[in-house]
């Protein structure tokens, strides 16, 4: 990634909101087909297992081939497209054979960030969670709601995505992009169909309350606990009490946008 990629920059655009579009200041048209397609996979246009189908995206896309391949080139390497001959190019799917390893990432990822702000003076440690209080609001709003599982999806890895985003870490907040991104693939692939806790909200604040004072040690166990229900859960090995709603995850609500 462009080192110097405006930190704003990694917001997303359209209806799909937050960890996608990680884009230099003068992105080229690669750069703009590589977050559409992000976008399409992170919103469930493009379902886990799904082909890609070249002729049409480059159409509703407004570009040829040659961009559009050399763009799912590149997500190939970010493991969310794989390449198999005569097969063309899929999305792949996030079995349970995977969702152990996945969680352990992010928990790498997101430790590395919760402890870095964690250290930070308290004035600076203010500033810096801000936005993270902000989407801490969503998600209270969110799940108040309790009945839109994509909303409470969003803005539950928003929050996770905005805790990265608020070190300023141009690095993490690229691998923390991409394992959001398989996070929801690993959601949409599951046999149950697309379904989120409803029941999350005081380990959210428990989390951002740790980080506000400044404990860095008890974010990380509060993330690790948190990660480690969310993998028992999908895994069907949580026995304790919880809730859910499920959604729909067939992506009706997106559709590529015409690029300039």
């Amino acid at each position: 990634m462009n080192q110097t990629q405006d930190r704003g920059s990694a917001r997303r655009n359209g209806p799909v909101t937050r960890p996608l579009v990680n884009t230099v200041r003068r992105p080229s048209t690669v750069d703009l087909i590589a977050v559409e397609l992000r976008n399409a996979i992170y919103g469930g246009t493009l379902m886990p297992g799904s082909s890609v189908r070249e002729a049409e995206v480059a159409s509703q896309l407004g570009v040829s081939r040659g961009p559009l391949r050399e763009s799912a080139q590149r997500l190939v390497q970010e493991g969310l497209l794989v390449a198999r001959p005569g097969a063309g190019l899929r999305v792949v799917a996030v079995g349970a054979d995977q969702v152990e390893d996945l969680y352990q990432a992010r928990l790498a990822i997101e430790s590395a960030a919760v402890r870095q702000i964690a250290a930070l003076d308290p004035e600076e440690r203010r500033r810096h969670i801000a936005s993270a209080e902000d989407l801490l609001a969503a998600l209270a709003s969110a799940l108040e709601d309790g009945t839109d599982a994509r909303r409470i999806g969003d803005a539950d890895l928003d929050l996770h995505y905005g805790l990265v985003e608020a070190t300023g870490n141009l690095r993490l907040m690229s691998f923390a992009s991409t394992l959001i991104i398989q996070t929801r693939i690993a959601a949409l692939s599951h046999a149950d169909g697309y379904v989120v806790r409803t029941d999350i909200l005081d380990i959210h604040r428990t989390l951002l309350r740790q980080l506000s004072d400044g404990d860095g040690q008890a974010a990380s166990e509060t993330l690790a606990g948190h990660f480690r229900q969310t993998v028992d859960r999908l895994l069907g090995r949580l026995h304790e009490p919880f809730s859910t709603v499920s959604g729909e995850a067939d992506g009706s609500h997106f559709s590529f946008n015409r690029l300039p």
